[in-house]
């Protein structure tokens, strides 16, 4: 097997145009990272706290409460979650490039509203719309990768969008720490009012690029999703490839049509049901790892901890999660998607139990007022040492590869509806724990005061994942949008899905069921049922399942 990724031969036309355009969609990313990012070092600000703060003191400085704390920082992720549900009408409706770029103007909306805040109310208030913004966003850009990249580098275009997720996590980390000494309102206006910059890129960019061909099918205009999809691979309209890769696509279309009209309750039928859980499981675990403690909470938690300069050391972990998915970028489409999701479970369920013990066992806490200390600055050393493997775990496995396997694994038919209930799933997920962290980890009445104990919760749903993917995750390396459909239809056993290859276009589907006066009545015959997510398939003579 080589190392490099190349366009396999035969394949004509170009790959670029759709590539850049998938790289360039997926700057989305760094609005969804920096806006996570930068809370963190903005609550741990002098300026904000003294700014901001209702009156509530620790050692005489201002602060805020745990409440307080919970509320700002999770209301972000409560935005995203109905931000995320909304992803899917507003895409069918408006299409996947004229949603992304309302969305946009949503997120715009709450950064204009978080700038001007004095109070916290009103920076709440933004918090929510910038969320909701980026929970549409956070839906919308991996659907478009995946409905315009080429079949053969799919999952690098879509796992750039965590790419650009973690660059935003390391900018939000550096402005804070370039404005966190500032006596005056610049000290936090600033790191928001820089997402402005954000939001303008991708407009712009959005106002010129292609309607997704995909969409164009959808909604019956073959002729726009021709140009559209010349555009992208670069070749006449009439060239052969061109016609072939439409043709397939109409006919996977009109196939589901045949099945009836798409609605939510359709998610939960069939062997679509199986893909529903599996991606929601997946991104609800992504969650569960822990990443976002790390990000959310870090400064403070390193502050807590007794370690200094806690900005540099969040400034390094957003370094090594920017620099640790570009190795999983290549992997990807390398070497498949569930040795990666495998591995990198077993990886970060060994460095979050060692970062645990370390935590735990390496600290004091003063019981007067709760500070904590170091015991052994060696330890925390190594504690931080073994933070940064399990970013470097996670960010080049489970961060890219969960948002690339639920961007692909549906049918078109409730690709959009089922792609926003796996969003909404890891913004819930990512919410509850913004929301519940505060109190699991501080000091003081109400509050669990676990410190670095929390680790250990991290290291028991990192070893979920490791069964979880054995289970649940299929290989889809290599195959396009409608042969995955196929994948799942002939296929029931996860383990066994690296063997598969397709030999059934929906082409000799369509052509099947219309020999039989299926195509068209609206009706298809009862013994070619089972094919689509599980609600029906055609029986085929051929079954090839190599070894």
């Amino acid at each position: 097997m080589g190392l490099s990724l190349k366009k396999p031969a035969g394949v004509p036309g170009r790959s670029w145009p759709a590539i850049m355009i998938g790289l360039f969609v997926a700057f989305g990313g760094v609005l969804f990272g920096y806006d996570t990012g930068t809370i963190g070092g903005i609550l741990a600000m002098p300026y904000w706290l003294k700014e901001f703060s209702t009156g509530y003191r620790i050692n005489g400085a201002p602060a805020i409460t745990a409440s307080q704390q919970s509320e700002i920082v999770s209301i972000l992720s409560a935005g995203t979650f109905f931000g995320a549900l909304g992803a899917a009408p507003l895409a069918d409706t408006l299409g996947r490039r004229l949603a992304l770029i309302a969305s946009t103007m949503v997120f715009t909306f709450g950064v204009i509203l978080q700038t001007a805040a004095t109070e916290i109310p009103m920076f709440v208030a933004g918090r929510f719309f910038a969320g909701f913004g980026v929970g549409l966003i956070s839906a919308l850009i991996p659907l478009y990768q995946s409905e315009t990249a080429p079949k053969w580098i799919r999952g690098v275009i879509v796992g750039s969008y965590q790419f650009a997720i973690t660059v935003g996590l390391l900018l939000a980390a550096i402005v804070d720490n370039a404005t966190k000494d500032r006596d005056d309102t610049g000290s936090y206006r600033i790191p928001i009012a820089v997402q402005f910059a954000w939001a303008i890129v991708l407009i712009s960019g959005m106002l010129v690029l292609p309607e997704t061909p995909r969409y164009l099918i959808k909604k019956g205009k073959g002729e726009k999703a021709s140009r559209s999809l010349a555009r992208l691979r670069r070749l006449p309209e009439d060239h052969e490839a061109i016609r072939d890769e439409l043709a397939e696509i109409t006919a996977n279309h009109e196939y589901e049509l045949t099945l009836g009209k798409a609605s939510y309750l359709d998610c939960f039928k069939g062997g679509v049901r199986k893909r529903l859980a599996t991606g929601c499981l997946l991104q609800a675990l992504q969650q569960l790892t822990g990443i976002n403690f790390i990000f959310y909470y870090g400064t403070q938690y390193f502050k807590n901890s007794g370690i200094t300069n806690s900005f540099v050391i969040s400034m390094i972990t957003s370094a090594v999660n920017v620099g640790s998915t570009i190795p999983g970028l290549y992997a990807i489409d390398k070497f498949g998607r569930r040795p990666l999701l495998l591995w990198g479970a077993v990886g970060m369920t060994v460095s979050q139990l060692l970062v645990a013990v370390l935590g735990t066992t390496t600290t004091g806490q003063n019981p007067i007022d709760g500070t904590t200390y170091s015991l052994n600055d060696s330890a925390q050393k190594a504690a931080i040492a073994f933070i940064c493997i399990y970013i470097f775990f996670f960010a080049s496995t489970w961060g890219p590869i969960a948002w690339v396997v639920t961007g692909e694994i549906f049918p078109l038919k409730v690709r959009a509806k089922c792609l926003s209930m796996t969003t909404a799933t890891n913004w819930l997920l990512n919410w509850a724990i913004a929301y519940s962290t505060p109190y699991l980890v501080n000091w003081g009445p109400g509050n669990a005061n676990l410190q670095s104990k929390i680790f250990f919760i991290w290291f028991g749903c990192c070893f979920l994942c490791i069964a979880f993917v054995y289970f649940m995750i299929y290989e889809t390396k290599g195959l396009t949008l409608e042969q995955i459909d196929e994948l799942y239809a002939e296929v029931k056993v996860a383990s066994k899905s690296r063997a598969w290859r397709p030999t059934t276009t929906f082409r000799e589907i369509r052509a099947s069921i219309a020999a039989q006066g299926g195509m068209g009545g609206g009706q298809v015959p009862a013994t070619e049922k089972h094919h689509n997510g599980g609600a029906e398939k055609v029986e085929r003579e051929e079954y090839k399942h190599t070894e």
